[in-house]
């Protein structure tokens, strides 16, 4: 069990690694924004791992069990970015030295990380009300409305940012070369994925045995021990981006992927589930919909993002946990 947990951790820290050099190199080469580069390559490249979870759980394996597992799979990954995720980056950014006056503000496009939240919010809104409507061609047009409204998102996010720079930029893994091939680029994305992908299941699995070991429910699993491994891609990536001051992409690796997770994903369980939310699973989303308003309000009033408010979101993360061991062991 412990050696799965380290096998996966160190797995998961060399994919990230090779993913956040490669997927810089690709937008470089491709030409593209910070914003497509860190809130939708990224995003959804190092979503991978948590996303597959309530893929396989509904649709590869249809009990009352997996319905749990794959709703709280589908909740927990949001929740865990949208409080974890930012604590965790902000924290990284206090720690730091080298960031010096930075360590008290990221530099980020603010236009892009509002852009992202505001995203956010709407289609989890949507998606956490569609489990209060008891007709299911209402919650089918909804689930259609979330598969259109990312789609509509990606074209806009490809659009705004200033383009990603080439400064700063250390060599490719897979090639030293100063202009690396495309392909050798798109080599290394794959080749990290795959990393991450294995790493992510290993840390899952020993997680898995530690759960059942202490009898932790099911939806307690989804909710909040299989994300954290699952996110850990994200906030890896997010601390590499921190520490070489690449602020935007950081953020927008956390913000992108909770796009990702409040449209894609919960299109699929409410097309393929009961998707009746209540009790933990309910307020695992009223969190982190709080916290993300409130980060994008410190935003919108500072014209810069505070590390300060970043680590404010940890306070959601805290209350959650508490309201759950209450529930457990009470």
């Amino acid at each position: 069990m412990l050696l799965e947990l380290l096998l996966g951790l160190t797995v998961i820290l060399i994919g990230a690694e090779l993913f956040t050099n490669g997927i810089e190199w690709l937008g470089v080469r491709m030409k593209f924004s910070e914003g497509a580069v860190g809130s939708v390559l990224s995003a959804v490249g190092t979503a991978l791992p948590e996303s597959m979870i309530p893929v396989v759980a509904i649709l590869f394996n249809p009990s009352e069990s997996s319905s749990h597992i794959g709703i709280g799979a589908i909740l927990g990954a949001p929740f865990m970015l949208g409080t974890l995720a930012f604590f965790i980056t902000g924290l990284s950014a206090r720690m730091f030295l080298w960031r010096k006056d930075k360590k008290y503000y990221l530099n980020v496009d603010c236009k892009v990380v509002s852009n992202d939240i505001i995203f956010f919010i709407i289609m989890y809104s949507l998606a956490m009300g569609a489990s209060f409507i008891g007709f299911m061609h209402i919650k089918k047009a909804i689930a259609i409305l979330l598969i259109l409204g990312y789609g509509y998102y990606v074209k806009r996010t490809f659009k705004s940012g200033d383009r990603l720079g080439g400064h700063n930029l250390r060599a490719l893994y897979c090639n030293f070369s100063e202009k690396p091939r495309l392909r050798m680029i798109l080599l290394q994305i794959f080749v990290a994925l795959t990393a991450i992908i294995l790493g992510a299941h290993y840390f899952v699995s020993g997680i898995e045995t530690l759960a059942m070991k202490m009898k932790i429910p099911y939806l307690v699993l989804a909710l909040i021990i299989a994300p954290i491994a699952t996110e850990l891609p994200e906030k890896f990536n997010s601390v590499l981006w921190i520490s070489q001051k690449k602020d935007t992409l950081a953020i927008g690796n956390i913000t992108g992927a909770m796009v990702f997770q409040s449209s894609l994903l919960p299109a699929l369980g409410i097309l393929t589930t009961p998707w009746d939310l209540n009790g933990i699973s309910l307020l695992s989303g009223i969190l982190v919909l709080i916290s993300a308003l409130v980060l994008l309000i410190s935003l919108k009033r500072n014209r810069f993002l505070k590390t300060s408010s970043l680590m404010f979101s940890g306070i959601f993360y805290l209350i959650f946990i508490s309201i759950v061991l209450w529930a457990m062991f009470s």
